[in-house]
C-alpha cells in the first residue's frame, strides 16, 4: 500500500521512532483512510500548504513505549496529530477543523493561548462527539480541559 490519502503515504502514517514494528490491520487502515479523508485532506485542500503528520497509527506496543493513553484513538487508526508548515499556523488548522468539519475529538495540544504546539484530531465511523479540548500540564500530569 502506497497511500492512506492523496497527501499521506503509508510510511508517514506508520512511522515511529520507537524502533518497534508499527503495522496496522485492515480495520485500522480503513479507520486511517477515513480520518484522513474527513479531517486531514479537507484542511490540506483548503489551504494548499503542506502539513506534517507527527503521529498517526500507533500499535499498542508503540503507544505503550511512548507513554500514550491506554484508550488512545491512535491505536485504532482513528486519530492524527498534525503540525503546520509553510507559513500556516497550528491555530489556523485547529480553527478550521473546529468551525467546518465533523470530528470526534479536536485537541489544542499544549503551546500557548495563541498557537498550539500541534493539533490532534480524531474521527470515528460510529459516533463523533465534536469534543473540543485543550491539553495542559499540571503537577507533571497531562490534563484535557474542555474548550468552548
Amino acid at each position: 500500500m502506497d497511500k492512506i490519502s492523496p497527501y499521506i503515504t503509508f510510511e508517514e502514517a506508520t512511522h515511529t521512532r520507537a524502533g518497534i514494528e508499527n503495522k496496522p490491520n485492515l480495520e485500522q487502515i480503513r479507520a486511517m483512510k477515513l480520518v484522513a479523508r474527513q479531517c486531514f485532506d479537507p484542511v490540506r485542500d483548503y489551504y494548499g500548504k503542506p502539513i506534517r503528520v507527527n503521529s498517526f497509527f500507533r500499535s499498542d506496543e508503540v503507544n505503550k513505549k511512548i507513554g500514550g493513553s491506554t484508550t488512545s484513538q491512535h491505536c485504532k487508526g482513528e486519530a492524527i496529530d498534525m503540525d503546520a508548515l509553510g507559513g500556516l499556523r497550528n491555530s489556523t488548522i485547529f480553527n478550521y477543523i473546529r468551525d467546518y468539519l465533523t470530528f470526534d475529538q479536536l485537541i489544542w495540544e499544549f503551546g500557548d493561548d495563541k498557537n498550539p504546539d500541534w493539533v490532534h484530531v480524531s474521527y470515528s465511523a460510529k459516533f463523533n462527539r465534536n469534543e473540543v479540548l485543550k491539553s495542559v500540564k499540571e503537577n507533571g500530569k497531562t490534563l484535557y480541559k474542555k474548550m468552548l
